[in-house]
């Protein structure tokens, strides 16, 4: 089971994730978020340091300029796109970055409808809680909501996931659906304060899941 951890804002605590297991490390690069990473982080602090995970820049909305710029300064390895970006903004971004596309999920929604024009448009999907604004609502969606679908695509499991979750995130990954699980997301429940991880817990949920 592979971790992304989302939200990261300190060099040193993206230097210890590796070490943990984690693979795959999230800087937004949204300024209304409370972990917008360029108050406390240069691209060329994070390029400089010798990190052992993949780097996920976070997007909302953002022009492909700003998106690219911000690719070459940090050094990142993917793209996550958190808005109302289009398929044929997605694709362009794509034809240059690994690109996962988030999708933000109510109660209501048809999952099929929603991301039927994506497929072709980006490399992986994340299934994220719908909430009143952009980004993370430190809140779940419904996970039964993904049963029976055949997605056909990796992609990432994110909303609300708590470091009490390890069971729950392994019987779901007893489901059909789960064979295109590619990744968890964690975010807000893993934090000491915004931005600012409890690595302990990481830790231990790390171990958990994969126990």
């Amino acid at each position: 089971m592979r971790i992304k951890v989302c939200g990261m804002t300190e060099l040193e605590q993206l230097q210890q994730l590796g070490d943990l297991g984690v693979e795959f490390a999230g800087m937004i690069f949204y300024h209304k978020s409370p972990r917008f990473v360029l108050r406390t982080l240069t691209g060329e602090q994070v390029k400089r340091a010798k990190l052992k995970v993949y780097k996920v820049g976070v997007f909302v909305n953002a022009s492909y300029d700003e998106i690219m710029n911000h690719v070459e300064n940090f050094g990142l390895d993917l793209v996550q796109l958190h808005g109302d970006e289009t398929p044929r903004f997605c694709e362009q971004v794509s034809e240059y970055i690994q690109t996962i596309k988030a999708f933000r999920i109510a109660e209501d929604d048809n999952i099929a409808w929603k991301i039927k024009d994506y497929f072709d448009a980006c490399d992986m999907y994340m299934f994220d809680t719908m909430g009143a604004g952009y980004g993370g609502t430190g809140k779940k969606f419904d996970w039964n909501m993904l049963k029976g679908l055949d997605i056909g695509k990796p992609f990432f499991l994110s909303g609300g996931i708590e470091p009490t979750d390890a069971a729950a995130v392994k019987e779901f990954a007893n489901e059909p659906v789960a064979k295109n699980l590619f990744a968890l997301d964690m975010n807000s429940k893993f934090e000491l304060s915004a931005g600012v991880k409890d690595m302990k817990l990481v830790k231990k949920f790390v171990e958990e899941v994969r126990g």
